[in-house]
């Protein structure tokens, strides 16, 4: 990737159904070179989903929260992965390194559907030994890409 396919990107990451017309401008590039770039980078596996980012609390989805896992014994971390993806109100699932096992991205209504998540799903994963529900009170930033 060079400057300008680097360009075109921060146009797409501002508004993924920018037109290759609008990109051009903005990238100083013909139409069909700024087309056959993005082609290339979708291709390459660069450029992996287009998407829109939903103001959350318009819809309802007032609680953010982040939940630290642990897990038992290496034989139940495939149960695991394959469990808790399952689950649209968990947005990410990372497995980190330090004290825990996994870090979960969750958007829920409020605390009565955390708990519903916590109590009837999370911890009824084999394998599930214990966990850390942090609350977010506000967020500062949070982009979807670099």
């Amino acid at each position: 990737m060079d400057s300008t396919d680097f360009s075109i990107v921060e146009v797409l990451k501002e508004n993924s159904r920018a037109t290759a017309s609008e990109i051009s401008k903005r990238v100083n590039l013909s139409v069909p070179a700024v087309a056959e770039r993005i082609r290339k980078m979708e291709q390459a596996n660069i450029i992996r989903k287009y998407t829109v980012k939903i103001n959350r609390e318009k819809i309802g989805y007032n609680l953010l929260a982040f939940v630290l896992v642990n897990i038992d014994t290496s034989v139940n971390i495939d149960t695991f992965r394959i469990e808790i993806v399952k689950h649209n109100c968990v947005l990410e699932c990372h497995h980190i390194t330090g004290l825990n096992d996994y870090l979960l991205k969750i958007l829920v209504k409020d605390t009565l559907e955390l708990e519903n998540f916590l109590t009837n799903i999370l911890k009824r994963i084999k394998g599930v030994v214990t966990s850390n529900t942090i609350i977010s009170l506000s967020t500062l930033k949070e982009e979807l890409n670099i």
